[in-house]
């Protein structure tokens, strides 16, 4: 339900300005209609990719030790991982934007992008830049490394379960239960580490644009 829930606001945030600007000539937008709209979409991608970890993890729980599923995921542990999610979510998109907001920027700047990006922005800053593109970057290691860590650890322990599942339907039986998470974790992931993680000299704002479309409108409608 959290997932559903991130996933609709993703459409909701990036969506209606994008069609407009499409619709219209004139594609502008405010600085604080740009921060309010990079403060949302850096909260609700921070807290995927949490949430996808957590999620993975829940599926190792539920196939490597089924009959301690309802001890280990009580519903006050749901509650506090989804609750910890949008609280890393929240504050790392409130640090990254202190860093962010605070710069100047000249004139009427052009955005390369179809919404309000962090390197797009940082892009057109008409001062040193360079401090707040140290915070994201470290930010952004830890929010995607670690949540990643997780969820190769936990599909290698599902891997080595289900290998070991004697017949073919309940190998079947128990892939099926992650199929459908894997495939967005694989999506999400893949898009992300490709626009965020490239070295900056194989760096296109063209091909970011085109791979942004995947992960803030094709992933959440999956």
């Amino acid at each position: 339900s959290h997932l559903s829930f991130l996933e609709m606001w993703y459409v909701t945030v990036i969506s209606p300005k994008m069609l407009v600007d499409f619709l219209s000539h004139d594609k502008s937008i405010s600085f604080n209609g740009c921060m309010t709209q990079l403060y949302f979409f850096v909260t609700f991608v921070c807290t995927e990719y949490i949430l996808l970890a957590v999620m993975a993890f829940d599926r190792y729980v539920a196939i490597c030790n089924p009959l301690r599923y309802p001890v280990i995921m009580t519903n006050q542990l749901c509650g506090t991982l989804a609750g910890g999610c949008w609280f890393c979510g929240l504050m790392t998109a409130m640090i990254k934007m202190v860093f962010i907001a605070q710069l100047y920027y000249c004139g009427t700047p052009l955005i390369n992008h179809y919404f309000c990006d962090i390197s797009p922005l940082l892009n057109v800053s008409c001062e040193d830049s360079s401090q707040a593109e140290l915070v994201d970057f470290f930010l952004a290691l830890m929010v995607i490394a670690i949540p990643l860590c997780v969820v190769v650890a936990s599909y290698a322990a599902i891997l080595a379960t289900i290998l070991r599942i004697p017949s073919a339907q309940g190998r079947q039986k128990a892939f099926s239960t992650c199929a459908s998470h894997l495939t967005i974790v694989i999506l999400f992931y893949s898009t992300t580490l490709f626009t965020y993680a490239r070295p900056k000299l194989m760096y296109t704002y063209n091909s970011n644009k085109v791979v942004s479309v995947l992960y803030t409108v094709i992933v959440p409608l999956l």
